[in-house]
């Protein structure tokens, strides 16, 4: 796991200096070794800096940036190839010889010899940058599921690109700007989605997804190698249950024991919850003395520790816990804003960057059990949507278009910003074509008429994927749909935005084995009922981890992964609270509306606001805000 960063100018502005001054920022990504490479072809000057987290192969050999041998392509990766040493077999079978053990050297030799092609035989995570001298490209690629971040900002003169924003403010051509679609779009879930980021002109490369810039012509094209979309659109396999469940713990465990492959210590991290269970009881079959994490809290709601220890104990895995006091927890809120470096607002961010910090004194590479609700329908809210949308499906379509006629009327009769208007999701349910667009309204924290209290100058949200129903043909379930479009937003820009940057500040690499490619191939095509039948979640799964763990000891309620955030706002961290949600000034530079955010800031003080998340996702944008642009 690594970071890096850097720019392509065209008028021949940058140095040296420059790049390392944009890695420097990235030295949490990497503290091990650091490199630059610096090039200049006529009027375009293009500059590399790396910051490694060796994992593989711990020599200098794993060094980068690194060159071909004819020094026509130069490469930094971060992330991890799994199946590297089978594509290093073929290669030399085919006459490639290695001077390093590392997985970078083979993606390389893969490209020189395959060319973008290449990407089809990667199993793993990854953000690659090429520069290729010989066909005059530069090249930023993401791995399928989008667990490794990777930004590019475009300007007048050129192109910057790295691993997180917090780069591109070193460099003089950056412009913070902020675009009033993202932040508008950003009140919906409290994050921003792919491709688009909290500034103008500067964007995410999307998963599955490659960036070619022609160093000639100055220009750039995107195009897609994978989609997670049409893996959706296959046809449902006709196949047994008993056989779907021998082949889906195969493949899972697969899945699992590449990512381990690892020059360093691995843990994983335990819950005690149906995902991270699955992880370590496959894994626990093939690896003696595996290591195990869980961080505790002193507020018992909020503690799943006692279950994690009971798994690990019936496992026989080497079970570390920790117990993280309120004060170390409160101590990560005002950090939120330099490791996110955009408005972030899941606070789930915070216990997860504390137990990437307890793991990072054992271990240089955990595992975590994200995507399992994603995959196996495991979140209530499926079952929720469906069920909303099958009762809307019984009102004729010429009833529901009548509903556009007073959603004027309606959204004037909301009483306050500090309780959600139901009258106008109400309203937009009722209107929306398909299960998609009634899942993005079910939801959203704001609607478009509370955004446009809240911002000042608001612009309208962007395109989003619950817009593309078009994209999925007829056959496939409603299920399927959400499943689709679950795997294209929350999971890509929330839960592995909050990973990859909770993880990385304690340069400690996140694995995520549920996010094989070809586990979701595998699991798009089981039939819905071996993944969500009735109310029961997650079937398939549930039946795998019931081999080897008491479902007594598992099937419990969901808990989810927090802190109790909103009682410390308004005791220990009010200073913290009013310091941001009480400066008028702030509020004002950042956009919002003073008289809206004094009504929501009123509201969770006297106990009076409907949902936390209303105010918290002001708090992070506010604080991120300060941070960054005043």
């Amino acid at each position: 796991m690594c970071g890096f960063a850097g720019f392509i100018d065209f008028k021949g502005a940058g140095d040296e200096q420059l790049v390392e001054a944009m890695a420097a920022t990235l030295i949490h990504r990497g503290p091990d070794d650091a490199g630059t490479a610096f090039f200049q072809e006529q009027d375009t000057v293009i500059g590399l800096g790396f910051r490694r987290l060796s994992i593989i192969d711990l020599s200098p050999a794993g060094h980068q940036p690194m060159h071909s041998g004819d020094e026509q392509v130069t490469i930094m990766m971060n992330g991890e190839v799994y199946n590297y040493a089978s594509i290093r077999k073929e290669l030399e079978q085919e006459g490639c010889s290695f001077r390093s053990g590392s997985d970078t050297e083979v993606v390389l030799q893969a490209y020189c010899r395959w060319g973008l092609s290449a990407l089809s035989k990667f199993i793993g995570m990854f953000a690659i940058v090429l520069l290729d001298r010989s066909s005059k490209q530069l090249i930023l690629i993401r791995d399928r599921a989008g667990v490794k971040p990777l930004f590019y900002h475009v300007h007048p003169s050129g192109v910057l690109f790295g691993s997180e924003l917090k780069a591109f403010h070193r460099h003089p051509a950056f412009t913070k700007k902020i675009d009033q679609q993202s932040l508008h779009t950003y009140f919906y879930n409290g994050n921003i989605p792919a491709p688009f980021t909290i500034f103008e002109n500067t964007f995410k490369v999307c998963p599955g997804e490659y960036v070619i810039v022609d160093l000639k012509s100055g220009l750039y094209r995107k195009e897609t190698y994978w989609d997670v979309m049409d893996v959706y659109n296959k046809p449902v396999r006709k196949i047994s249950y008993e056989d779907a469940l021998d082949e889906t713990e195969r493949i899972l465990q697969d899945a699992f024991n590449y990512r381990m492959v690892a020059d360093v210590p691995v843990g994983v991290f335990l819950s005690g919850g149906y995902d991270s269970t699955a992880v370590t009881a496959l894994l626990a079959k093939s690896v003696s003395g595996l290591n195990t994490y869980t961080i505790g809290f002193e507020d018992t709601a909020y503690d799943e520790s006692p279950h994690a220890a009971a798994v690990a104990a019936h496992l026989g895995t080497q079970h570390h816990h920790y117990t993280c006091t309120d004060k170390e927890a409160m101590e990560i809120i005002p950090q939120l804003p330099w490791i996110y470096d955009e408005p972030f607002g899941d606070s789930s961010a915070i216990p997860t960057t504390l137990v990437s910090r307890v793991a990072r004194r054992h271990v240089t590479v955990a595992l975590s059990a994200d995507a399992g609700d994603e995959l196996f329908a495991g979140y209530p809210r499926h079952r929720k949507v469906l069920s909303y949308f099958n009762r809307l499906q019984k009102y004729p379509a010429f009833v529901r278009d009548t509903f556009s006629l007073p959603s004027a009327i309606f959204s004037r009769l909301h009483i306050s910003i500090s309780h959600p208007n139901r009258f106008e999701k109400l309203l937009h349910l009722l209107r929306s074509k398909d299960i998609l667009e009634a899942f993005h309204v079910i939801n959203q924290t704001y609607t478009d008429g509370e955004v446009a209290q809240l911002i000042n100058a608001s612009a309208g949200a962007h395109p989003l994927v619950f817009g593309e129903g078009h994209r999925i043909t007829a056959a496939v379930s409603p299920l399927n749909q959400l499943l689709a479009v679950e795997y294209k937003s929350y999971l890509v820009d929330d839960i592995l935005q909050k990973v990859d940057r909770a993880t990385m500040s304690a340069s400690l690499e996140g694995r995520e084995p549920f996010l094989d490619h070809r586990v979701v191939e595998w699991v798009a095509q089981l039939p819905d009922d071996y993944k969500l039948k009735g109310a029961a979640s997650k079937k398939i799964l549930k039946d795998i981890v019931h081999k080897y763990v008491p479902a007594t000891m598992v099937d419990r309620p969901k808990m989810g992964f927090g802190v109790p955030v909103k009682n410390w706002m308004r005791n220990e961290l009010r200073d913290l609270f009013e310091s941001i949600m009480g400066d008028e000034v702030l509020i004002a530079a950042a956009g919002l509306n003073v008289h809206s955010v004094k009504v929501l800031k009123r509201a969770y003080l006297e106990g009076k606001l409907a949902d936390f998340e209303r105010v918290w996702f002001v708090f992070a944008y506010l604080q991120w805000y300060k941070y960054w642009m005043s």
